[in-house]
Formats: C-alpha cells, structure tokens, sequence
C-alpha cells in the first residue's frame, strides 16, 4: 500500500509537469524525425564545373550522377570561390587539370572517384580518345590533400562548444539570480528592464568572451587545426556567437523554474542547431527543410569560422555573419526586455 502511494505521487508529480512530460515524449521523437531528415536524404551530387571538357566526358560524368555545367575560365573560377562547386575540370592537351575547392576532404575524395571511373570508361574518338588521356593533375584552392576530417569539422565544433556551455551556464546563472530573489530587489529599484538587461548581458559578457578566446586558442594553438585566416576574425566571431547564446540562455531562463527545466530546454534549442550548422552535409536534404537552418545563429557562427580557418576568408566574406550574429543577440536581448514584464510592470 505504501509502494502504492509513491507510486501514484510520482505519476501524479509528471502528468502535472507539463515540461517534462513534453521532453519525455515529444523531444525524442522531434530529434529522431530531424536525424531522419538529416541521414535519410539523397545521395551527395558532386558538382562539377567543365572548362573545354570533351562532350563525351561530360556525358560520363552526366551518367555517374555528377551534376556538371560548363563555363568559361574565369566564370568557373567565381564559382569556385564561391564554394559554389566542388571541383573545376580543365583539359591541358590530353591531361585533365583539376582543380578542387578542398575545404571538404569527403567531397574531395568523391569527385576524384567519379573522375577516375569516369576517365577509365569514357570512350573519345579520334586523338581525344580515352586511351590517349593522360593521367589528371589535381590542384586544390584550399586545404590539400592530407587536409583531415577534422579540420573540416573543427571549425564547426569550436562554434558548437562555445555556444552550448555558453546557452546552458549563462542561462543557469540568471535563473539562479532569479530564484535567489536578487533579480526581483533589482525589479523594486528604479532601475529599467533594459538597463538590467543590458548589465547581465555586459556583466556575463565578459566571461564569455574569455571563454570563447581560450576555446578559439586552444583548438588553433594546441590541437593545431587549420588556420589560414587570422585568429582575430575567429575570436571575433566566437565572441558574437557566445554573446547570441548568452541572450538566448537568458531569454529561456524566463521560462524555467528550476536547473532541471532549463536543462530539459536544450533538446529543442540546442540539438536543431547541431544539425543545421554544417557539421552534416545539407545538400542531400530536401530543399524546402533547408530553410530551418536561416533560423539557428550557429549556422552562421559555424559558415564564418570555416571560411575565415578553411579558405582565409577576411572581412568581405564574413560581414554578413556578423551582422547576422549581432541582430540575433540584439533581437534577444529586446525579448529579454519583454519577459521582464512577467515580474515587474513599468
């Protein structure tokens, strides 16, 4: 009977925790859909560019499932610096020259397969036939051939990382500040929700910042990863990226009672992020669930920090990121505002 009774309380104790009950079931769920969506996607299509490429080779590639377009030099070369290609294939008499965009060794290794089946079964007339061909040269714009996965990945973990102990402590401490009773003596002074605001995001700020310097330090200077671009861009970039997880953790706070319940929010804030930031390839995806990702600040923290360690992007390829990340932190700080009126009317 006693068995009974701790059992019924602890059943009535979830189906009155609406939170929980929501983590426990649906955040499962919406986690596995977003992995289905993620891994269940097609198959990668290289995309090629052909500059004076011979039609049958083309039609090989066209057949191994290459997504291949020709253009001229230079219109091929803007495209690969716009990562809008994988690789270029040029002929220089019976060689083919290849160049490859570099920054992802699983693509890499992809288009270079394809290539090779493709130059083993092509069959070209005349003096471009296939026995004629030469071996191909590769070249790559960035990384090499000996770049590691995890210089591809590392970018994007650095972002990972910062973002999350960021989102969780931050969010932590000002529910802490909120339970202790300090926030509420604050919201009895003459003192304005934006200035309170303002002085948590300022007063944490700092923190973070020294934070996400030794995590951007730590994985340049002592795992070594690749670092073509300059460290002050990365520690700018890591420095927005902990200030938008900062705002947001605060933001959430509002709506948690306990550590528990801040901590049940990471599911649905923090794991969506994980798949859309680029740690995954998208491309396989369908094209209309691609828009989720415009919505997650480490999407763009995470495209920054690969273009400025990856391909040495500076400040004209990563300004839009930044003002992205800063319209983030500024959108979440006015919700911050907002939610203040929960607890106090001014």
């Amino acid at each position: 009977m006693r068995i009974r009774a701790i059992v019924i309380r602890i059943l009535r104790q979830f189906f009155h925790d609406k939170r929980t009950l929501m983590m426990m079931l649906v955040a499962p769920m919406l986690i596995l859909f977003m992995m289905s969506l993620v891994f269940n996607g097609n198959t990668y299509v290289p995309k090629l560019g052909a500059v004076n490429v011979p039609a049958p080779l083309i039609q090989k590639l066209q057949e191994l499932n290459a997504e291949v377009i020709t253009y001229t030099a230079d219109e091929a070369q803007t495209e690969l610096d716009a990562v809008h290609l994988d690789a270029i294939i040029a002929m220089n008499g019976a060689a083919p020259q290849v160049t490859l965009e570099g920054s992802d060794p699983s693509k890499n290794r992809a288009v270079l397969f394809l290539l090779q089946k493709a130059l083993q079964s092509a069959a070209i007339s005349n003096a471009n036939s296939s026995s004629n061909l030469q071996a191909p040269t590769i070249t790559y714009l960035h990384g090499s051939a000996d770049m590691a996965a995890f210089d591809n990945f590392g970018p994007v973990l650095i972002g990972f990382f910062v973002f999350f102990f960021v989102f969780l402590l931050s969010g932590v401490s000002f529910l802490r500040e909120r339970t202790g009773g300090t926030l509420e003596r604050l919201l009895a002074t003459p003192l304005r929700r934006w200035e309170i605001v303002v002085g948590y995001i300022l007063g944490f700020g700092i923190f973070t910042t020294l934070q996400a310097t030794l995590i951007a330090w730590f994985a340049t200077s002592v795992l070594g990863l690749m670092m073509v671009g300059s460290f002050w861009y990365v520690l700018l970039i890591t420095v927005l990226l902990a200030l938008a997880a900062l705002s947001l953790g605060t933001l959430i706070s509002a709506f948690a009672n306990n550590e528990f319940q801040m901590i049940q929010f990471i599911p649905l804030i923090i794991v969506p992020q994980v798949f859309f930031s680029g740690l995954f390839s998208l491309d396989t995806m369908s094209v209309y669930l691609r828009w989720i990702g415009v919505i997650m600040p480490l999407k763009y923290g995470a495209d920054a920090l690969r273009n400025i360690m990856i391909r040495g992007a500076g400040w004209d390829r990563i300004w839009l990121d930044v003002l992205v990340l800063a319209a983030f932190t500024i959108c979440f700080m006015i919700l911050n505002i907002v939610a203040l009126r929960k607890h106090r009317k001014i």
